[in-house]
């Protein structure tokens, strides 16, 4: 494969905000510089490629590299601004390429212009003569439609063909066209032998992959980019019926004060549209209170102290209901003699001598024979006997 070093002249004109290539100007020709780039270092691995802006004073970029990342991080850092300076955009070019490393690479420059140029022909014309002496082919891509930019670029590219050179070439792309599938088609991308392309891996093709390949693969991304339509389909139908039943609220819910108003009762009493908000808030309160809906109150005749009135009648209503229910709820219990009768129990283990017996003996410590522990089992066992006799006293 050819041995070539490349500068890309990016046209950073004011004219590139201009919204006739979608999304702009600037956008697309971003584009086609990520598929010229991507062409240029996949071809052969030691190309090089730079880039270089050409609106009002012209700045290089990025030098030549091998390093596509540092060509994306520059690029989308273009701002439009200024004029067009094409004449000295593709001498700095060629300057830059005079200093390339690989001197046995050959020299190309792909101007992109997207204004109308202010150059001369004559001028073109002569810096084409000497860019063909120095052996530089140029590839432009003419795109705007800019008065006579396509008649003084075809004289220009004429003069460094000569008359059987093809090492250079022109491609315009009018507006309404994709420029990065003009540019595929185009011997830019192609090459000369039309196997420019190849070095893509397949970026010419749908997903990237070359049926004839990989059928499989490029079925199965098909199938899968299918299924991914229909899912953001049906979110997208779900999201337009969602806000269509809000809108349907929001509009039921501003005609209920009219259509309350206007259904009235023999009584005097308003009766609300049964499919308003105010009629269905009325029907739980009803049901809450368990109260007949012809007995509420007008709450749209009653002033505000009667409102807050009928609030609080109602929250202490509640809090009765509350009480007594919880009173229902809460369990019976048995006379107080229960926990007398524990008492009583653990009074007569406490009194029961034996028991106090083999618990002072086993404590460490304490002499079950002396007077001191003989005096208090002794108060305990006369007063557990007078509790005896006052119990069978009152049993007489």
């Amino acid at each position: 494969m050819v041995l070539e070093s490349t500068m890309i002249c990016f046209d950073n004109s004011d004219y590139q905000r201009n919204g006739d290539y979608f999304p702009t100007r600037l956008n697309v020709q971003k584009d086609g510089i990520n598929l010229v780039c991507l062409t240029k270092l996949r071809s052969n691995p030691e190309n090089n490629v730079g880039l270089m802006t050409l609106s009002n004073t012209v700045e290089v970029l990025a030098t030549l590299t091998s390093d596509v990342g540092r060509i994306f991080s520059k690029m989308h850092l273009i701002q439009p601004k200024g004029e067009i300076n094409l004449m000295t955009g593709i001498r700095i070019a060629h300057l830059v390429l005079k200093h390339r490393q690989g001197k046995n690479h050959k020299m190309r420059i792909v101007v992109f212009v997207g204004s109308p140029i202010k150059n001369e022909e004559g001028e073109l014309v002569k810096q084409a003569k000497r860019l063909k002496k120095e052996k530089v082919n140029v590839d432009i891509v003419s795109f705007g439609d800019h008065g006579n930019n396509i008649e003084t670029l075809t004289a220009f590219i004429n003069a460094l063909n000569g008359k059987d050179g093809t090492g250079s070439h022109l491609v315009s792309v009018p507006r309404g066209s994709a420029l990065s599938d003009a540019l595929l088609s185009s011997p830019i991308i192609q090459g000369e032998d039309g196997m420019g392309a190849a070095g893509l891996g397949g970026a010419a093709f749908e997903f990237g992959v070359d049926p004839n390949e990989d059928p499989e693969l490029a079925l199965a991304l098909r199938v899968s980019m299918e299924e991914q339509r229909q899912r953001q389909e049906s979110e997208q139908r779900r999201a337009g019926a969602d806000n269509a039943g809000s809108t349907g609220n929001a509009e039921s819910a501003g005609s209920a004060p009219a259509s309350g108003e206007s259904g009235t009762g023999s009584s005097g009493v308003t009766v609300p549209n049964s499919n308003s908000e105010e009629a269905m808030l009325q029907r739980a309160l009803a049901l809450s209170t368990e109260t007949p809906e012809d007995n509420l109150p007008d709450f749209a005749n009653m002033t505000e102290e009667e409102q807050i009135a009928f609030a609080m009648q109602m929250s202490m209503q509640d809090a009765a209901d509350d009480n007594v229910t919880q009173q229902a709820k809460r369990p019976k219990t048995d006379d107080a003699s229960a926990p007398m009768d524990v008492d009583e129990d653990y009074s007569e283990v406490i009194g029961d001598p034996a028991f106090l017996q083999s618990v002072l003996e086993n404590l460490p410590g304490v002499d079950p024979q002396s007077e001191a522990v003989r005096d208090a089992v002794g108060s305990l066992n006369k007063d557990k006997d007078k509790k005896t006799d006052g119990k069978d006293d009152q049993k007489k």
